[in-house]
């Protein structure tokens, strides 16, 4: 990896996408260019200098040392440009974690996903008193339900909207119509809020991580349009006018169910939970991020996820 050469030229670097070079390599009619995304990820515009001349004003902008392009999906394009038909907008959309509504509200720290019924309510099991999901009879917050087909524990909800009480309404082209959800596919996967209807990924890459896409549609189970009372910012910490919001449950796979590979591996343990009698309980752990995105704005919020296993 290097720096492209600013020094006066227009450069465009490209570089195929994961699934593009996978086409490529078919050697077959698979491989078509239709899209493209072009990022800012090093340019700093706070560098623009309105009190110098106006040749001058974007001068550091322009000298900023820019990475050549490169393949890792991960962290490249981090911030992906945007065209919108209207000139004349004032505030744009942003996404937001709601933690208002009951149960989304997180533990200190992120979201736990209890990956078996052991670790979130074991008084059916001879080991009562070890769970850490349910605690005394009380459910903890911010423990998501990864094996539970039913619409208990928390779940992830985030609201697509204007923030700011200036703006009593959204340009129709900046409704959110659809998220990108990306995560590890090997520790979890989408569900509906009630544990139900299963999303499915449209790709897996070579990281292993899945990509889901949530559309907004009658019927839905994860995007919704909101009511009046919650556009009305009872149920919604967006100040201004709530377009609509995504929410879901992850479930855990069976390979972090049924073994502890995954958590030798890529984990560690802590003693920072609590079972019966608030003592501390000995937990294997995997700390993860969900990443989602509004695909007409492009905004993005990643979540911290924690896989949790007695």
């Amino acid at each position: 990896m290097a720096f492209q050469d600013n020094s006066g030229d227009i450069i465009l670097d490209i570089v195929l996408t994961d699934e593009g070079r996978k086409r490529l390599a078919a050697g077959n009619t698979s491989f078509h260019i239709t899209q493209f995304a072009l990022g800012d990820d090093e340019i700093n515009y706070g560098l623009f200098n309105t009190g110098s001349t106006t040749a001058l004003q974007d001068l550091s902008i322009l000298q900023t040392p820019i990475l050549e392009a490169f393949t890792n999906n991960g962290s490249s394009l981090k911030s992906k440009l945007l065209w919108l038909p209207n000139p004349n907008l004032l505030y744009l959309p942003v996404l937001r974690l709601n933690e208002i509504v009951s149960p989304t509200n997180p533990t200190t720290s992120n979201y736990v996903v209890l990956v078996d019924q052991s670790t979130t309510d074991d008084t059916i099991t001879s080991n009562a008193g070890n769970s850490i999901g349910y605690v005394n009879g009380s459910l903890v917050d911010g423990m998501i339900f990864g094996t539970i087909t039913e619409d208990l524990g928390s779940y992830i909800r985030i609201d697509s909207g204007i923030d700011t009480e200036d703006a009593t309404e959204i340009d129709s082209s900046l409704i959110e119509q659809e998220f990108q959800i990306e995560m590890d596919h090997r520790f979890g996967t989408i569900v509906s809020r009630d544990g139900i209807v299963a999303a499915s990924p449209i790709a897996i890459d070579d990281d292993n991580i899945a990509t889901y896409i949530l559309r907004r549609e009658p019927g839905s189970q994860f995007v919704k349009v909101p009511s009046q009372s919650q556009n009305a910012g009872a149920e919604t910490i967006i100040r201004g006018p709530l377009s609509s919001y995504v929410e879901f449950k992850i479930r855990s796979t069976e390979s972090l169910r049924n073994n502890n590979f995954l958590f030798n591996r890529l984990g560690s343990t802590t003693t920072s939970y609590k079972k019966a009698n608030n003592t501390s309980q000995t937990t294997n752990i995997i700390d993860s991020i969900v990443k989602i995105t509004g695909l007409t704005t492009g905004y993005s919020v990643d979540i911290p996820v924690r896989y949790a296993k007695i």
